[in-house]
Formats: structure tokens, sequence, C-alpha cells
């Protein structure tokens, strides 16, 4: 029992070391939910043959940059969408918003989505803006991480 609880407190502590860089984007990815983090540049002064390519806000680019850097990214976070039947944003917000300690994975899995998705395929960075993906995973996290702490910590401290 007592070895369960040190490894509770060490895997806590690593999770607050690698959220505590994302945390400082909260109020921005509250502020920003609903709206879109990128504009198409199409280049109509340049010329008419030109591809339009999206611009990202240097916010959305600095927590995107941030994100890669945890060890939350799942490079099989597909997997994770198939085991849990994930289907749509409906799907993932109900899933968040009920998230503990043991579906911290699927937290993981969903954040890689948008993050590593988002290389590959440009609008899933803004989307998960819009649609307060990226808000309440680690909103959710930071609940968790404030539950568990005060749980494992000896009453009187």
């Amino acid at each position: 029992m007592e070895q369960e609880i040190e490894y509770r407190q060490r895997q806590l502590e690593e999770y607050k070391a690698a959220l505590a860089p994302l945390l400082r984007y909260l109020p921005w990815l509250e502020q920003s939910a609903g709206k879109s983090a990128s504009r198409n540049y199409s280049g109509a002064e340049v010329g008419e043959h030109l591809l339009s390519f999206p611009v990202y806000d240097s916010t959305l680019l600095n927590f995107v940059k941030d994100a890669k850097k945890t060890i939350f990214m799942d490079r099989n976070y597909r997997y994770i969408y198939t085991r849990n039947h994930i289907r749509n944003h409906e799907d993932e917000r109900k899933l968040i918003k009920n998230a503990g300690l043991k579906e911290w994975g699927i937290l993981c899995g969903i954040l890689s989505k948008y993050v590593l998705g988002g290389q590959t395929k440009g609008t899933f960075w803004s989307e998960a803006v819009q649609e307060q993906i990226f808000y309440l995973i680690i909103k959710q996290m930071s609940e968790i991480i404030k539950y568990w702490d005060k749980k494992d910590r000896p009453q009187g401290l």
C-alpha cells in the first residue's frame, strides 16, 4: 500500500512538472474558445496563382511547441480513439470531463491527436482551440493533480 502511494506521488510530481509550462496558456485558451486561432493567407496581394495557407496565432504556436515537449505526447493516440469509441468533439468533451487519474492516458491521447495531428492537418490546432479541447484537457489535468496532491498529503502539513 505504501509503495502504491509513493509510486502515485512520484507520478503526480512528474505530471505536475510537465503540466506547469502549459498552465500559463489556460487564460488565453479560455478567452479564445469559440474563436478561430488562425486565418488563411491567400497571397492575393502577391498574385492569384498562389496557394492559401493558415497563419496561426503566435500564442497557439507557442502552446503547441510547449505541449510537444511534454511526456503527454502519445504517438499511438489513434488506438485511444478506437478503444474508447471517440467519434466527435462531444465524445471527447464527455471523456475529458469524466477523466480521473486512471484515465490520464485518454487525456494524453486526445491532446496528442490535436498537437501531433496538427502538424499534418492544418485545421487541428485551430479546431482544438475553437472547440475548447485544449482548454478542457489542461484544466482537467490540473484538477486531477490538485485532487490527488491533497489526498496523498498527510494531514497537518
